[in-house]
């Protein structure tokens, strides 16, 4: 599988993060070519800001493997993980994040900032943008719509 088909997959969690009203942002975890874990934005729902659809996705994929650091991962995401997403990312010893659309508020991949590369932490995460219309797409209409219905 590539790292298109694995977006599709995170994909397919943002439509389910959408249709709970929660912003529709999915993410996947793989190891060996095999998604071993999934997840969407729940904040609103879980009325925590600990709801992003990374952390949720990381969450299940350190249950699967029975150990918080995920070496031999990769995180796949419909957005461009924020700075807290990230940090759990590195703590988590992920070797590489793919996200399919930039985050321009808070993206910490270089949109904003860029966590992903400094000399700074003991952990380095390859990070990888695979541009992918649907996945822009489907935040703009989102918000479009919610604007609308205030």
């Amino acid at each position: 599988m590539t790292d298109t088909d694995f977006l599709k997959a995170a994909l397919a969690q943002a439509y389910l993060a959408e249709l709970a009203d929660e912003v529709p942002v999915g993410a996947v975890v793989v190891k060996d070519g095999i998604v071993i874990a999934e997840g969407f934005n729940t904040k609103y729902k879980s009325g925590t800001v600990l709801g992003h659809a990374e952390i949720n996705a990381i969450q299940k994929a350190a249950e699967v493997l029975g150990d918080w650091r995920l070496n031999g991962c990769t995180l796949y995401s419909t957005l461009e993980p924020c700075p807290m997403c990230l940090g759990v990312i590195l703590h988590s010893r992920l070797d590489r994040v793919v996200y399919a659309a930039l985050d321009r508020k808070w993206g910490a991949c270089g949109s904003i900032v860029d966590f992903a590369t400094p000399v700074l932490f003991n952990h380095q995460v390859k990070n990888d943008f695979v541009p992918m219309d649907d996945c822009s797409e489907i935040l703009t209409a989102f918000f479009k719509r919610r604007r609308l219905s205030q």
